[in-house]
């Protein structure tokens, strides 16, 4: 039977806190988790940049006790512009893997590249230093029993953004170590067909980020967009994937409505999602 578990991601309230200055959720992991547990999420998904208090494992193995979930993964957050990285992103890297292995073996590590700049000139270049940084951290995260995936973005400043970028990415991704993260929002953002990219690329996709988009481009509230989540959780489904979807919602009501948006989320979830899981 495929073993697909659902979690909620952390976003929603990273915009509630940095654009909404009257909702600075700077230090509520606990809150959060206890939020997505009451939404019927099984899982959380937090950015190990905005941990703050909770990037300590006992209180994080507490907080997710207490809200019944679990910890699904972290996003490690860092830029990676040059062919190594940097010291300040060692001691990022190395300190999350360290913090799964030690508390949370079964939570995937999650890279993703803060957006910076898409200049052609060097675009190429930057590319190639992404994938030196994220191969080389994966490898060392593997060797200590940590799976790894890798999440591309759809801002104007991504350097993996088209169809074109992922042509390219995906094969350079060293599969050994690190699969992809497919967030369906931002290809269908950028004019991809995220039913047939998960399905051409399948052998990679070990986590799953879900967020929806309406017609003109704007993100919605997930089942209010066009993406299709019914065929690509049913593909998954067929597939005997096993591991997560997570539920990334970046409408605009998250800045001032992020709890609520995550128990609308989680609804959606219930009443269209899971009986497609469970068969």
């Amino acid at each position: 039977m495929t073993k697909i578990k659902i979690a909620s991601e952390h976003y929603a309230w990273v915009m509630a806190g940095c654009i909404n200055p009257d909702e600075p959720y700077t230090d509520k992991i606990g809150h959060m988790a206890k939020i997505c547990g009451e939404a019927g999420f099984e899982g959380f998904e937090p950015i190990d940049k905005f941990m703050y208090s909770s990037y300590d494992g006992k209180v994080l193995q507490a907080e997710m006790k207490e809200a019944g979930i679990e910890l699904s993964s972290v996003v490690l957050l860092d830029d990676w512009l040059n062919p190594q990285e940097t010291d300040a992103e060692r001691i990022a890297s190395d300190k999350l893997i360290d913090f799964l292995a030690t508390y949370f073996p079964d939570a995937v590590m999650m890279l993703c590249q803060m957006p910076t700049t898409r200049e052609d000139d060097t675009l190429i270049e930057r590319q190639d230093n992404l994938i030196s940084c994220i191969n080389e951290i994966s490898r060392r995260a593997v060797a200590k029993g940590i799976k790894c995936s890798y999440h591309p973005n759809s801002p104007e400043s991504s350097i993996w953004r088209t169809q074109s970028d992922y042509d390219r990415l995906l094969p350079m991704l060293d599969s050994k170590v690190i699969g992809w993260t497919p967030d369906v929002g931002h290809m269908a953002y950028t004019d991809m067909n995220p039913v047939q990219m998960m399905r051409d690329h399948r052998a990679l996709v070990n986590h799953v980020h879900y967020k929806d988009m309406h017609k003109d481009k704007s993100w919605a509230l997930m089942g209010e967009g066009t993406v299709d989540f019914k065929t690509l959780t049913q593909d998954l489904v067929d597939t005997n994937f096993e591991g997560w979807i997570i539920v990334e919602d970046e409408c605009e009501r998250s800045v001032n409505e992020p709890d609520q948006v995550t128990i609308e989320c989680g609804e959606y979830t219930k009443n269209v999602l899971v009986p497609i899981i469970q068969g």
